[in-house]
């Protein structure tokens, strides 16, 4: 019995307070995190309510367990060394690892959702390695059910989604009406984003790229239709169409 003793303290009474207070932190935080990437992920922008409630809570994780280092391993921490110092250099090198998932395809990012997920399981593993058990299995429960059934949230609230359009008209045709552009996106209930528009020429071909974000996610028109009108749009020769997250 004497052998499993040390044991035993990882889950004694102050542990688990502890473990407790790691844990309500992190529901506090997840929850003004998903609040924030709500924002985001109503105006289309690609780190939406997952990306943000799994970076917030393992952010708000990492930082509570410091304040407990009389805890960390069951009570057994001597002070020798300086864990924090080997924290901050695994959330470091994880970043940097996540930063290498995050892709840019056109106007669409993807991979920040995969990215944060990975930083947070780095802040399970801390919490494993200095005892917080409790803490470390909630966090994943968490962590995996936010992955699961995060997306299907955002699916369900109100959404302004965007849509990456480019259009590449016939040679030389250099004179397009931006205007009759942005009528048709308006009837069609998109507003062209600020700051997306870009203008190419190439090859005798005049190339325009931007983003048209809808001002009613349920009363805008869907991709197919703004297909229909562009096909009739002067001068066109080619155009692509895809959902963006910017």
């Amino acid at each position: 019995m004497d052998a499993f003793s040390p044991l035993s303290d990882f889950w004694a009474l102050p542990g688990v307070a502890v473990n407790l207070t790691l844990f309500f932190n992190m529901l506090g935080a997840l929850l003004l995190g998903l609040l924030v990437g709500y924002e985001r992920s109503y105006h289309g922008r690609a780190a939406g309510m997952r990306t943000y409630g799994m970076v917030c809570m393992a952010s708000a994780a990492l930082t509570v367990l410091c304040i407990y280092p009389e805890h960390w391993y069951g009570g057994h921490f001597a002070g020798a060394v300086d864990p924090t110092r080997v924290i901050q250099g695994i959330v470091t090198g994880i970043g940097f690892l996540g930063a290498g998932l995050i892709m840019k395809d056109g106007m669409s990012i993807s991979g920040l959702t995969t990215a944060a997920s990975i930083w947070a399981s780095s802040a399970i593993g801390v919490l494993v390695g200095v005892g917080f058990y409790g803490a470390a299995i909630l966090l994943s429960l968490i962590s995996a059910a936010l992955m699961m059934w995060g997306a299907k949230l955002e699916a369900r609230l109100p959404a302004r989604p965007a849509i990456a359009i480019v259009l590449r008209f016939a040679p030389g045709f250099t004179r397009p009406r931006e205007d009759v552009l942005r009528q048709i996106a308006r009837e069609r209930g998109y507003v062209i984003a600020s700051g997306t528009f870009s203008v190419t020429y190439e090859q005798g071909q005049l190339e325009w790229r931007f983003v048209a974000v809808a001002v009613d996610g349920q009363k805008s028109a869907k991709i197919n239709v703004m297909a229909d009108e562009l096909m009739g749009l002067e001068g066109v020769a080619k155009f692509q169409m895809s959902h963006a997250r910017n």
